[in-house]
């Protein structure tokens, strides 16, 4: 697990020296109580300066900050205007009136956003957020499997780069993901559907239709990293247990939970069935977020940390909103293409959350790679 304190995470000396004051302490203590049990008073002294800054430069500057579901929980629950998961975030970037947003996530995310408002100024708090399933892949890449797939449609999971959503023809989520390969390969009258990058999602996305798919051999570098076996351990030291997964573990993790979802699947999963005890099997900080609103359930915190998403701290929110540094930039021809993608994503009406089961073998029709 990354080290928070050491350069990974590097917190500008200066910022630490903004003072717990009378004035923070007025601007701040209704927000305490949300998160009182995750932070303890003498680290929210240390919080509470950089969260009453934020907020005063947001009214300021009509700046609004998108807030993953990784964002850790001062982040998510105290600054955070609007929350949640790639599609929310995507859908509130699209209809703010704000002239300025600041993307509490990864640089894809930002440059969604940027996709969306390009008349908007869109700022990243660290350039070095990155993803390892975003950087799997790029337009050159598809534009081959395009030749390779004359015809078939591609769809491409939301965590891509701007110059792969131009390249292709709808995005998805994995709130979404079946829906969509369903969706595109009648659109495009086609049983075969370039699925891409994510090679795991693609899997649990083809034990659920029978559209042939082709995917590329991506992943997240968080949720790969959970097997079978620790699901069965997790199991064994906590009888009872109700395990939730991400789409984005491999099939045989899947294959041992009780539920699988996207991120706000698995959120909503919690505030209706109330379970006494779960594992949210995807980054930790989602575990943080969820147990806040749920303070009757007992959940067991396995630690898959993003080192990307933990990047983004408050110190650098509150750099980025002073300085208004780290402007997400993209090519106009590069966002007029993108832009096609993910709004027929959003125009699609979702008639139902993408549910992950395995009664029959995950199997694609091709898992791509670079030569």
């Amino acid at each position: 697990m990354p080290d928070s304190s050491g350069p990974e995470f590097n917190i500008n000396p200066q910022a630490r020296a903004l003072p717990y004051t009378e004035i923070v302490r007025a601007k701040t203590d209704h927000l305490y109580p949300k998160i009182s049990n995750l932070i303890p008073e003498i680290e929210w002294q240390l919080h509470a300066p950089y969260i009453a800054a934020i907020n005063d430069l947001k009214k300021e500057k009509n700046a609004v900050i998108l807030a993953h579901n990784y964002m850790t929980p001062e982040i998510f629950h105290c600054v955070g205007d609007f929350a949640g998961d790639s599609l929310q975030l995507a859908k509130e970037a699209a209809r703010t009136d704000a002239s300025v947003i600041v993307q509490a996530g990864v640089h894809f995310m930002a440059e969604t956003s940027k996709i969306l408002c390009p008349e908007k100024t869109v700022l990243i708090p660290d350039v070095k957020a990155g993803c390892s399933l975003a950087a799997s892949i790029t337009g050159a890449d598809i534009r081959l499997l395009k030749e390779k797939y004359p015809g078939a449609p591609v769809v491409t999971y939301v965590n891509s780069t701007a110059d792969v959503k131009a390249e292709t023809d709808i995005c998805c989520t994995s709130s979404n993901a079946v829906e969509v390969v369903e969706y595109a390969a009648r659109e495009w009258d086609s049983d075969t559907v370039l699925f891409l990058p994510d090679q795991y999602l693609a899997k649990n996305v083809a034990a659920m239709t029978d559209v042939k798919i082709i995917t590329w051999a991506g992943a997240c570098e968080v949720h790969e990293r959970f097997t079978a076996e620790d699901i069965r351990e997790m199991r064994e030291g906590n009888p009872g247990v109700i395990v939730l997964a991400h789409p984005e573990c491999p099939p045989e993790v899947l294959a041992e939970a009780d539920f699988a979802g996207s991120t706000s699947g698995l959120s909503n999963y919690v505030k209706e069935h109330q379970p006494r005890n779960v594992v949210l099997i995807t980054e930790c900080s989602m575990s943080d977020n969820v147990a806040t609103e749920n303070p009757k359930v007992n959940f067991v915190r396995p630690c898959n940390l993003c080192p990307h998403m933990k990047r983004i701290s408050l110190p650098k929110i509150l750099s980025s909103l002073q300085n208004m540094e780290h402007e997400v930039l993209i090519d106009p021809l590069v966002i007029d293409k993108a832009r096609q993608a993910i709004e027929r994503m959003i125009a699609l009406p979702l008639t139902r959350q993408s549910m992950y089961t395995h009664e029959r073998a995950p199997e694609v029709f091709a898992i791509e790679t670079r030569a």
